[in-house]
């Protein structure tokens, strides 16, 4: 009863009477929590490019954004947010490469879906406040569990449970109805070496595009044992999220008409030939994730992590849809009608990771580990609701039925299964051969099986559902080796190569099914060349990373976007990324700090085919040479400047990135009907963003800090994310580009100058 009572009192942020004594080895115990990620994260030794950001650092610009817009500051990241505000479904690109193509762990615990390889922070509201530390590998990066690593490595780390009670209130509050709320809270470690730590979250936003509403609950538990030389804890964190669907995004024709903010998603005429939009255009869904840790100290030499994990994942996404033509829901009689849908998935995620460290403390560091994870899911739809039923005559007349067609609540028009298995072990030694000069071999063998089996969302020309039949097996071999000298006065040269496979996901599966049944979606293979310098001293720091990427049947994003919203990949026999990142960060005074970083490259794909319509509307394929890949910028540019004077802060963040092709067929735009021209472009921006903020403390509080953060500054209009389509001909012996009746562009418009007051205090 006495330990119920001290905990509840730390959780309130009430010190207990009499002060608590430990013999705890705290860096021992530190180091045993932060132990169970060290296998997967680079070091100073470690031939790679990489940035680490700290609890500090990342509680400095968390108010409730998502990750990515966390992140943005770092080199080669460019981010997007379908709302405009950082809140809500959000995504991150570096050095160009998607979202499907960057590997996200937690704890060494993979975080990807296993089909889409997509992470989607919306179901992880406000994961970044139970962050104890962050690291980014940019390239093929160190071995890891889960997805193949094609552009990027995420690591994240939860923050351990402490060594003394504390109570931490965080809110903001600002532009679009944005809010959030969180409460931190820890016991501490008690005298039996036992202790517990917690969030609770709670983040709103109406969004600036119409509608983009975003409502994200979330907690974080953790428990269990911490000794000096053995940790066993159970972690659990979940999120649910609803949030209107603002993925469609609006043409400049439809921002000129309605505003930048314009929202097409839901948008249907009524009875009364009004135009409308559905309530529920919404997506649902509650992700609910365990994680049990045993890490174990069993010499001076040898650490040894284990670790047990298990997803649930549970939702949907609701969908008005206009004039559908009802075979494809099964409905038979050859009717259209308006209806609203229901996509519905259930998974299970689970398995298991393990690492085995030695460490000589002579120049010698070795890592062997592994992990075993399986993925079960099921995809359904069904029918919600079905509007009036009809056909069209010969003059394209609506004839309606006269007896109406009665249909099963819930009609289910489709339900498919998905199991994969993905199994890897990876061994990793860092040797130093000579004094200051290191090799570095990393050798992963990945093996993952792959079968999906039932109804899919395609009809053929038949008007026959086609099946969903997949069963496949790939093996990976992923060597990565490299050298790394450190010179006593701060200098460090390293240079890395590295080779890297990774297997189709569902989406492309299914996109390339729905054009065409002889078209097989190919694994990838990437080479990846990495050659590097870094500096540090006191007051300045330094480092200029080259890239070469050169890629087999690389997945790049076409601009296009499938049925249910999400981009479309397709393979690219050969392109490459080649680059260079610059970062410095200058301290010239004590108080003030400039960090800057710039990135530039050159994306290209080779040989790039098109396919070309004739004046008879016949198909042939043609080739446009060398062209820019979609969605890689060819600058990117961050600087960050801070000062800090007493219990004053402030700081100024700027970010520029150079304008982006929305397609691989190397067109700036192409020609409407009516000669004029729409872009395929994403046009090149420069935001700012400026935080000011005051610490002080208070009878009763260890700290308060209050401050506001404006966004925007500066009031740029732009977009971060769009889609494009569009056909191709021949035009007195060249190809143009040119709409044909069903060619678009798209784009995803951001908020103009906003705000977010914050207030965080300490118990």
């Amino acid at each position: 009863m006495k330990k119920t009572l001290w905990m509840l009192a730390a959780v309130a942020g009430i010190a207990p009477g009499k002060a608590q004594t430990t013999r705890i080895d705290t860096a021992k115990v530190n180091n045993l929590q932060t132990v169970q990620v060290m296998s997967l994260r680079a070091t100073q030794k470690t031939p790679m490019a990489f940035n680490n950001l700290s609890q500090v650092e990342l509680r400095e610009v968390n108010f409730g954004k998502d990750i990515p817009s966390i992140l943005s500051m770092l080199p080669s990241v460019t981010t997007s947010s379908d709302a405009g505000t950082g809140i809500g479904y959000t995504g991150i690109h570096i050095r160009g490469t998607d979202p499907t193509r960057i590997n996200v762990t937690t704890n060494g615990i993979p975080l990807n879906d296993a089909e889409s390889s997509q992470l989607y922070w919306v179901n992880l509201g406000d994961i970044a406040s139970s962050m104890q530390s962050v690291q980014v590998q940019r390239g093929v990066g160190t071995s890891t569990n889960g997805a193949g690593a094609f552009g990027a490595t995420i690591n994240m780390q939860t923050e351990g449970v402490g060594l003394k009670p504390y109570t931490e209130m965080d809110f903001s509050a600002g532009t679009y109805g944005t809010h959030r709320e969180t409460l931190r809270f820890s016991t501490g470690l008690t005298s039996n070496n036992w202790g517990l730590q917690g969030r609770f979250s709670n983040i709103g936003s109406d969004g600036y595009i119409d509608r983009a509403s975003t409502r994200l609950d979330s907690y974080f538990l953790q428990g269990g044992y911490f000794g000096d030389y053995t940790v066993v804890k159970l972690i659990t964190f979940n999120g649910t999220e609803r949030t209107y669907h603002a993925w469609d995004y609006a043409s400049k024709a439809d921002m000129q008409r309605y505003g930048r903010t314009y929202n097409p998603s839901g948008k249907y005429t009524d009875t009364q030939g009004n135009t409308v939009y559905y309530d529920d255009q919404t997506d649902n869904y509650h992700q609910q994730h365990y994680q049990l840790h045993w890490a174990q100290t069993i010499s001076t030499d040898w650490h040894l992590n284990l670790a047990l994990h298990y997803t649930r994942g549970d939702g949907y996404y609701e969908q008005y849809k206009s004039e559908q033509k009802l075979y494809k829901y099964l409905v038979p009689g050859g009717y259209k009608s308006d209806l609203v849908r229901q996509k519905k998935m259930l998974n299970d995620f689970y398995g298991t990771v393990a690492s085995l460290s030695y460490t000589n403390h002579e120049g010698l560091t070795a890592h062997v580990g592994g992990g075993w994870n399986k993925y079960d899911g099921d995809h359904f739809g069904v029918l919600k609701w079905v509007g009036s039923m009809y056909y069209e005559d010969d003059n394209d007349n609506k004839v309606y039925e006269s007896t109406g067609h009665v249909l099963e609540p819930n009609h289910e028009y489709y339900r498919n299964n998905a199991k994969k298995t993905d199994g890897n072990i990876y061994g990793k030694v860092n040797y130093e051969l000579l004094p200051g000069f290191d090799g570095f071999l990393d050798l992963q063998y990945r093996h993952i099986t792959y079968k999906m089996d039932g109804s899919s969302q395609e009809f053929d020309k038949q008007k026959q559902q086609r099946p969903l039949e997949l069963d496949r097996i790939y093996d990976f071999f992923n060597p990565k080796f490299g050298l790394t000298y450190q010179l006593p006065s701060g200098h460090t040269l390293y240079a890395s190569y590295a080779i890297a496979h990774k297997e189709p996901t569902r989406n492309d599966f299914e996109d390339m099914m729905a054009e065409s049944n002889e078209v097989v979606p190919q694994r990838e293979r990437l080479n990846d060349l990495e050659v590097g310098y870094r500096y540090e001293s006191p007051r300045f720091s330094a480092s200029a990373n080259f890239y070469w990427m050169d890629y087999d049947n690389q997945f790049v994003l076409t601009g296009a976007q499938d049925t249910n919203g999400e981009m479309v990949a397709r393979n690219i026999k050969e392109s490459y990324r080649l680059g260079l990142e610059l970062a410095a960060t200058w301290k010239p005074i004590n108080g003030l700090k400039w960090d800057i970083n710039a990135t530039f490259s050159t994306n290209r794909a080779k040989n790039m085919n098109v396919t070309v319509i004739d004046e008879n509307w016949n198909e042939y394929t043609a080739n446009v040479g060398n062209t820019h890949l979609a969605y890689s910028p060819d600058i990117v540019v961050a600087n960050h400047l801070a000062y800090e004077w007493k219990n004053w802060k402030a700081a100024l963040m700027t970010k520029y990135v150079s304008k982006q092709y929305m397609t691989n067929s190397g067109f700036r735009s192409y020609l409407e009907d009516d000669g004029t021209s729409t872009s395929a472009m994403l046009d090149a921006f420069c935001v700012s963003d400026f935080d000011l903020s005051y610490s002080f403390k208070l009878k009763g509080l260890k700290r308060a800090t209050v401050g506001v953060t404006v966004y925007n500054v500066f009031n740029e209009e732009y977009e971060t994310n769009g889609s494009c389509s569009m056909n191709f001909r021949q035009n007195n012996g060249r190809i143009e580009a040119f709409n044909g009746g069903w060619a678009w562009s798209t784009f995803s418009a951001q908020a103009p100058t906003h705000f977010l007051a914050h207030l965080s205090l300490s118990f």
